[in-house]
């Protein structure tokens, strides 16, 4: 209003308790303590031009009205300095403009603007393509361009942002999110600001919580509606039906919270109330469908509110604590249809995100469909049921026990299992077995393909976590994807197995496969190895010799010399030839099982001095 002359040569009167108010809020590292005491460097300026006069009054409050602030002490101190002037009162603050009017003073209330907003700065660094744009001082802008099937990171500029440049661009940031109705401040601590105007959503850093001033934005690309969808008819007939339980999954930026917000347009226009539950509010949806966020920091608190309101649908976005996963599942056993969203890079972890917070028997209730999403797309929707059978992999009627059930809603197919074993909750992956595989006998086992490096990875975890409770070598034998036999010397297979099979729960848990631990002299019951006293041609120029105890590697040219012994690649062991050129091994001895496991594997032993 200065700028333009409408208070060209005015006395403009500041009370020091709005300097307190500033400094304290730039003290606690607030954004919008920095923006105002911005604004006082401003009128400085103007004042030492001449354009303005600039007056400082009053005193800064004590410590007591500083407690009483929340009822009002402070404002009635900025009041007082108006009364004591008989000057104009100037707010934003529609309690503080109403207070001094009744008080009889001359104010002008500055009403938040409804339109005629000229572009932010920020939006000169974004085009039609932009997606991000990264601002950091002494940093050269970034944007994250293209669609969320497919995005690119490109420099905007090559001269570097100044902190000076990136202020002047958080101040405008924050005196528009206060000025416009769609303008929220949804975060504001230490060191950190998140704004959100219209469809853009702002989170500025400073110091100490950054180490330079940042900004970064991020604004949807397009507005996506249900039809745009390739299993659009599959969601539809579940949320127009009985089912009304919907998690969506998916790693970050995949498009969960567009497919959200077009479920949400969707059952708005067919005469359903909606409302979403979000913090921050990022979600693109009509008027009619109002946004809530945390309330007074809790969303617990919001729930309280929503259930009194009765709505029909909750777009609940971002499940993160766990009191968002109590809440969500409260609000849907309440009977109000849920559409949640999670980040999960499988449906593996979606599920036990939710199993570890809500217990399995009742996920059917609050779950009953799950939509992964990738790259924009929806790759699967699983049904998710409830049922009392034995899981898969347990043979024995005595493990008859409530299952949680995940299976493709297409093909139908069994996929996850979710149950209880010895008080632990198990999200077991479920895969058909390979198709005609022998019976099994330990020396002829379902050997892993060469390529197969999941199970060389699942073959390395299972070692490392039962290897914790023996000494001895752990052999490994993959039967599937889901499925493993595992050997260990037999006085340590109770510990491995644990009280009421508790260790054994926790190490399929972690895995995701299950194995059935048995002892080693099992193993050894039937000839893992060629017949006694015969003698193969390992290549490498390596032969072996073995009889019913003893395995012996037959090198002449190496008599007397120490060696290091390889399978292909790997480094097995190192030993000393004797004289007679030859190296004794116990044949039940962990490091022969493993050379003769390589060998049937198709390895060539090899020798190298050291």
């Amino acid at each position: 209003m200065i700028k333009t002359g409408e208070y060209k040569g005015a006395s403009i009167i500041i009370p020091e308790a709005v300097v307190a108010e500033l400094e304290a809020q730039a003290n606690q590292g607030r954004e919008i303590g920095f923006s105002g005491l911005t604004e006082l460097q401003a009128l400085c300026r103007m004042a030492d031009e001449g354009v303005v006069e600039l007056t400082f009054t009053g005193v800064r409050p004590t410590l007591e009205q500083v407690k009483l602030a929340s009822g009002g002490e402070i404002d009635a101190l900025i009041r007082n300095a108006a009364i004591e002037h008989d000057a104009k009162f100037i707010t934003s603050d529609i309690v503080q403009a109403e207070v001094a009017k009744a008080k009889g003073l001359d104010v002008l209330y500055l009403r938040p603007q409804i339109e005629g907003f000229t572009p932010l700065g920020i939006d000169r660094f974004f085009d039609e393509h932009t997606i991000t744009v990264y601002l950091k001082e002494r940093v050269p802008p970034m944007a994250r361009k293209g669609s969320v099937k497919e995005m690119q990171l490109v420099r905007i500029r090559d001269q570097p942002a100044t902190d000076y440049e990136l202020r002047g661009l958080a101040q405008e940031i924050l005196e528009r999110a206060k000025r416009d109705p769609d303008g929220f401040i949804e975060i504001e601590k230490r060191g950190v600001t998140v704004v959100q105007i219209g469809s853009m959503r702002i989170a500025i850093a400073r110091r100490p919580f950054s180490d330079g001033m940042e900004i970064t934005a991020v604004r949807p690309i397009a507005d996506v509606n249900l039809e745009s969808f390739s299993k659009a008819p599959v969601i539809k007939n579940r949320i127009m039906g009985g089912k009304r339980g919907l998690l969506i999954a998916g790693p970050p930026g995949s498009g969960k919270t567009t497919l959200a917000q077009s479920i949400a347009t969707y059952l708005a226009l067919h005469g359903f109330i909606v409302k979403t539950m979000e913090a921050p509010r990022e979600l693109q949806v009509p008027d009619h469908i109002t946004q809530y966020t945390s309330l007074e920091g809790s969303m617990e608190n919001t729930a309280e509110v929503l259930l009194l309101v009765r709505p029909d649908f909750v777009i609940f976005d971002e499940l993160r604590k766990n009191e968002d996963f109590r809440v969500f599942a409260d609000m849907r056993l309440a009977g109000i249809g849920m559409v949640g969203v999670v980040h999960a890079v499988g449906t593996h972890d979606a599920l036990q995100r939710f199993s570890d917070r809500i217990d399995f028997g009742v996920l059917p209730q609050i779950v009953n469909t799950i939509i992964f999403v990738d790259k924009g797309e929806i790759t699967n929707v699983y049904d998710v049921s409830f049922t009392i059978k034995v899981p898969e992999g347990m043979a024995s009627e005595i493990n008859l026990r409530p299952v949680t059930t995940v299976s493709d809603y297409e093909s139908g197919e069994l996929l996850f299992e979710i149950f209880k074993y010895d008080s632990e909750t198990i999200v077991m992956p479920v895969m058909r077995p390979v198709a005609a595989l022998p019976p099994l006998k330990p020396p002829v086992m379902v050997k892993e393909p060469a390529e197969n490096t999941t199970w060389k990875i699942l073959e390395r975890d299972i070692q490392r976590e039962i290897g914790r409770y023996t000494d001895g070598y752990v052999d490994v034998h993959m039967l599937s994807d889901t499925k493993a036999v595992v050997y260990i010397e037999d006085k340590d297979v109770p510990a491995a197995i644990g009280k009421g099979g508790k260790n054994i729960a926790g190490i399929v848990n972690k895995v995701g496969t299950g194995i059935d631990i048995r002892p080693r002299s099992e193993l050894e019951k039937q000839p893992a190895a060629p017949p006694p006293e015969e003698e193969l041609q390992l290549g490498g120029g390596v032969r072996i010799r073995m009889d019913k105890k003893q395995l012996a590697i037959i090198c002449p040219e190496q008599a007397g010399k120490i060696v290091d012994v390889f399978a292909g690649k790997e480094y097995l062991f190192t030993a000393t030839v004797n004289d007679s050129g030859e190296i004794h091994l116990a044949k039940n001895s962990s490091i022969a099982q493993e050379m003769i496991r390589r060998f049937n594997e198709g390895d060539t032993i090899r020798l190298r001095p050291v």
